[in-house]
């Protein structure tokens, strides 16, 4: 889930301006930057929340109601502990950020039970059959899930400035937690990476030359840093193959490959090995700790 403001309490309330409720919260949640994906994320638990309990407006309702749905959330959609959480935050955001209105401290629904599961895990052969089936360019995002242990979100907004060659370093920015790390960069990927830059680098001077050289900042960098959007180290490593529009701004922008292109990829590539293991772009996480050595995993 992406990263939420820690100082979400040291900012005045924002007042929004709208009529119509959600698009008051989607005024509120982009005034305390919060990502796209998870204004998407609350704006779906809102609604569900609201149609559950028959379309009421929240105001009219209180804690008997959010007892309702969280429990319901356990009971009758088995939903897993982290899921009814981030419903929780959402109400929670609806009531104290957007209608300025108190939640009961001692909300006490039924808790999800769901049952957690072990980890796939792969063995280093698994490995190297599966990113054998993948392109170049979703082998090496791959092959740097495995090598740095990157998330998949992680792993597609790597931005230019985020590769350390000389020290053999990737910097995650804003990772799990908002937290930043650095994390290892596979010695053999140095040089593949840096071609592959080389052909990013083209088709940056293009979109530099037709004036659509534009990359979106986190927060309030493009404001402090103006000209930051259309600077080199600014420009994703995996960018998609076109240009979009951004769809809170409306800019036009080339963004970051889209995450499903990978986990596409990996799908695919576990179908033609035919191993028999729920494998995902997560599970490349996930690995021996034995010695385990690849020819793109750091000595």
């Amino acid at each position: 889930m992406p990263n939420q403001p820690s100082n979400l309490q040291g900012k005045p309330r924002f007042k929004p301006q709208s009529i119509r409720l959600m698009n008051q919260v989607r005024e509120v949640l982009r005034y305390h930057h919060y990502a796209l994906r998870t204004e998407e994320a609350y704006t779906k638990w809102i609604l569900a929340f609201i149609r559950f309990n028959g379309r009421k407006h929240p105001g009219d309702m209180g804690k008997s109601e959010i007892e309702a749905f969280l429990s319901h959330l356990a009971v009758n959609k088995n939903c897993a502990k982290s899921t009814q959480n981030q419903a929780l935050n959402a109400i929670v955001f609806l009531y104290k950020q957007v209608l300025d209105l108190p939640v009961a401290e001692d909300l006490a629904p039924v808790r999800s039970k769901k049952q957690v599961r072990l980890p796939v895990v792969m063995s280093c052969g698994e490995v190297a059959e599966v990113i054998s089936q993948m392109n170049s360019i979703t082998g090496m995002m791959a092959k740097l899930m495995y090598g740095g242990g990157l998330r998949l979100m992680e792993v597609v907004r790597l931005r230019v400035q985020d590769l350390d060659f000389s020290n053999g370093l990737l910097l995650v920015r804003d990772g799990k937690g908002g937290k930043d790390r650095s994390t290892l960069l596979p010695g053999s990927l140095i040089k593949p990476l840096q071609q592959h830059l080389e052909k990013i680098k083209s088709i940056f001077e293009e979109d530099r030359a037709s004036g659509n050289a534009n990359v979106w900042l986190p927060h309030a960098l493009a404001k402090k840093y103006p000209g930051a959007p259309s600077e080199w180290n600014w420009q994703y490593i995996f960018p998609a193959a076109k240009l979009s529009k951004d769809p809170r701004s409306g800019k036009i922008r080339r963004h970051h490959l889209n995450e499903s292109s990978l986990q596409k990829a990996v799908r695919s590539a576990v179908v033609k090995t035919e191993i028999p293991k729920r494998i995902t772009s997560h599970t490349f996480r996930h690995y021996k700790i034995h010695p385990c050595i690849l020819p793109f995993r750091p000595a």
